[in-house]
């Protein structure tokens, strides 16, 4: 295996902080697009985490960067606690992802 499963838990367990959020903070700003966007990360995740084959690292990594831009693009940035849990739980698993898929190939960024 040329990824470290480390990466892929990662994007799991970002996915799943991002898809709760809403309903933790109580507040409704981005509910819709943050739990679409985490189930999305989430299932990506998953499906590398149990061996799936035909989702690219970039795959995951894409959603991550949609989740980090979510606050500005669907105007929840007033909602504190929704924005910060978009742009921290989004950047990290776009930094690991980034970082995961470089390293697929041997520093090389991986063919999608």
């Amino acid at each position: 295996m040329d990824r470290f499963a480390w990466q892929d838990g990662v994007a799991f367990v970002a996915g799943l902080v991002v898809l709760v959020a809403p309903e933790l903070w109580g507040d409704n700003a981005g509910e819709q697009p943050l739990m679409v966007l985490g189930a999305l990360l989430m299932t990506a995740g998953l499906w590398a985490l149990l061996g799936g084959q035909g989702v690219p690292s970039w795959a995951a990594t894409a959603f991550a960067l949609l989740i980090f831009v979510a606050p500005w693009a669907f105007g929840f940035t007033g909602a504190h606690a929704s924005a910060w849990t978009a742009w921290i739980a989004g950047g990290v698993a776009a930094i690991v992802g980034l970082w995961g898929a470089t390293q697929a190939s041997g520093g090389k960024p991986a063919a999608a």
